[in-house]
């Protein structure tokens, strides 16, 4: 059900009290698990500098991807609108319509400078342009969500414009892939590996925020990593590691798989970026007045020859990228506002990422659009849990694998599986308060609740 914002002036005021609005900062991993940090119970890789960011903010413990893929869940972050309502459902060939409403297009109509830097990825293939045109002020990066799994491509895109790299993507993968709705642009494996993307995009970041730091303008930056995703192409045979990094590190001398050696690389360098991006607002004073979130656009994948169970990447969660359990969409998610969001906090406040658009508007007055899935966390964030709205569920669907779809109260999980083919459609029902890791189908003996459920999933999709 889409829910009408009314701003509360009073809320707002009663958490800043600064002359500007809040800066507000982003940070999205890609196929990150719920288990794959430490301060979410990751015990063999380690991540000191998020787990800071923990420390000294609020954990989010049941918060929602979008979707189980990239580009729908992003659709969703950036729009607020949940994937029965916003334009981009799945990988396949679909764009966003120039009339989507994004939450980079609201902050800057509020007078933000706004930036994306990395991987864009919504819709199939998008233009250049297209993050300049839905709001940001500034890119650089990858616009092709298949762009985005060449970690050494020969080149990133800057503001709809091709900017080269010293980069050579071996020959044969220059033709392109007809599959899913055309080129395939930038795909491959690199034979000369100069530039790795992941750490341009970073210093990009950090630089945007260095310039907007001097500004007398508040300023949104969307930091979109494309790690630790695979590069899919890198892990087929003959083949056989796409998660493609400069350097093991210390994880070079163990007696791992190199896909393994690469991913647990990839969580380093994750941890290492997001440290450069807190201690750079912590010396450039402006934490007070700056809002971070951390987050992942759906779980763990299985790709490029890296095994989620190597590292237990879902942690007690069922699923993987793909799947509509908690293990594809629950994701690992912190606040940090130091001396507004409470240091150490936990929440377990239903939500997802729907929500971000709404408690963006609302931290810097801005109109928020007229309908949206989502709801502000800003009575959260600012310690009044008893004034948080509340959603009546959160709901998914995702168009690949046969058709899914999925919704969830909170306490009780719905998903129709198979929904493309009716003949084969199946309904399964998980108590998550007692069942977390979707061991036990309920649905036969709670058939009230299954009729529930499946009423509200049915009520929750439009045509696309």
């Amino acid at each position: 059900m889409r829910i009408f914002l009314a701003l509360s002036l009073l809320a707002l005021s009663s958490l800043h009290a600064a002359e500007k609005a809040p800066n507000i900062i982003f940070i999205l991993a890609d196929d990150l698990g719920y288990g794959d940090l430490g301060c979410f119970g990751q015990e063999t890789l380690k991540t000191p500098n998020i787990d800071r960011m923990a420390s000294e903010g609020m954990k989010l413990t049941r918060h929602y991807a979008g979707s189980t893929v990239c580009a729908p869940s992003r659709c969703v972050l950036m729009t607020g609108l949940h994937t029965g309502h916003c334009t981009v459902r799945g990988n396949n060939p679909v764009n966003m319509k120039p009339e989507d409403i994004t939450v980079a297009e609201v902050l800057q109509k509020a007078g933000y400078t706004t930036g994306c830097f990395g991987k864009w990825g919504i819709g199939n293939p998008p233009p250049r342009d297209e993050p300049n045109k839905q709001g940001f002020d500034q890119f650089y990066g990858y616009v092709n969500m298949f762009h985005a799994h060449n970690f050494y491509p020969e080149f990133l895109i800057r503001n709809g414009e091709v900017e080269k790299l010293s980069n050579v993507v071996a020959e044969k993968w220059k033709a392109g892939d007809g599959a899913m709705g055309g080129k395939k642009e930038g795909v491959g494996v690199a034979e000369v590996k100069n530039d790795y993307a992941p750490d341009l995009i970073a210093d990009d970041a950090v630089k945007f925020i260095e310039t907007g730091a001097k500004s007398e303008k508040p300023f949104f930056l969307y930091f979109a990593m494309n790690v630790p995703h695979a590069n899919n192409e890198g892990g087929r045979p003959p083949l056989s590691d796409g998660m493609e990094v400069p350097d093991y590190g210390d994880f070079a001398k163990k007696d791992w798989a190199n896909p393994e050696k690469g991913f647990a690389s990839m969580i380093r360098n994750i941890d290492r970026d997001v440290g450069r991006v807190l201690d750079k607002v912590r010396e450039l004073g402006i934490g007070e007045n700056t809002f971070v979130i951390f987050s992942s656009d759906n779980g763990p994948h299985s790709e490029g020859r890296h095994e989620m169970e190597f590292f237990d990447s879902n942690g007690m969660l069922r699923g993987k990228k793909r799947d509509l359990y908690d293990g594809g969409v629950r994701v690992p998610t912190l606040a940090w506002w130091p001396g507004k969001v409470e240091a150490g906090s936990v929440s377990d406040v239903l939500s997802g990422f729907q929500d971000f658009l709404p408690t963006a508007a609302e931290l810097a007055g801005a109109e928020s659009p007229e309908t949206t899935d989502g709801i502000s966390l800003v009575p959260t964030l600012s310690g009044n849990p008893n004034k948080q709205a509340k959603h009546e569920f959160l709901y998914w669907e995702f168009i690949e694998q046969g058709g899914k779809k999925g919704v969830t109260d909170g306490k009780w999980k719905g998903i129709f599986l198979n929904v493309l083919k009716k003949d084969r459609s199946t309904f399964e029902l998980y108590d998550l308060e007692n069942d977390p890791a979707e061991e036990s189908n309920v649905a036969s003996e709670n058939p009230e609740v299954a009729k529930r459920l499946k009423k509200l999933i049915e009520q929750s999709h439009t045509e696309s």
